[in-house]
């Protein structure tokens, strides 16, 4: 306060202002210093964010690309799986027709077996017949006693 005692209020105002100034000046630079760090954290942080963003969209192709092989693959699979059903399929009507074709030729070989046993017993029966005649037709020959 000594400092003050002899001066005038017009040196005292100029001193105010030129430490008003010297202040200003100070901080323009620190804001300055501080714009060109805040510059640099900008420029940074926008850096990462594209970074991150080139991942991200390095990802979603990824996993479109995986997705779309994937589509291929069970497409593939369903393909296959239908011709195989098909194959099965036909495998079972040629099976089924073969085997109605051999139960066919079976039923006509036991049809044609029992025509063949009744024409053999019809034969028998007209053999024993024609003996069981013979056999009378000796006996009525025979002289009478």
């Amino acid at each position: 306060m000594s400092d003050l005692k002899g001066t005038k209020l017009g040196d005292r105002l100029s001193s105010a202002a030129n430490a008003k100034k010297a202040q200003l000046e100070k901080f323009r630079a620190k804001s300055l210093a501080n714009d060109q760090a805040a510059a640099e954290r900008q420029a940074a942080r926008q850096a990462v964010s594209a970074a991150r963003n080139a991942r991200a969209a390095e990802r979603e192709a990824s996993r479109r690309a995986e997705a779309e092989r994937a589509a291929a693959e069970q497409a593939v699979r369903d393909a296959a799986a239908q011709a195989e059903q098909a194959a099965r399929a036909a495998a079972a009507e040629t099976e089924q027709a073969a085997s109605h074709a051999a139960a066919e030729a079976e039923q006509a070989a036991r049809a044609a077996e029992a025509v063949r046993k009744a024409a053999d017993d019809l034969a028998l029966e007209a053999e024993r017949k024609a003996a069981r005649d013979a056999r009378y037709a000796a006996r009525k020959a025979r002289p009478r006693r």
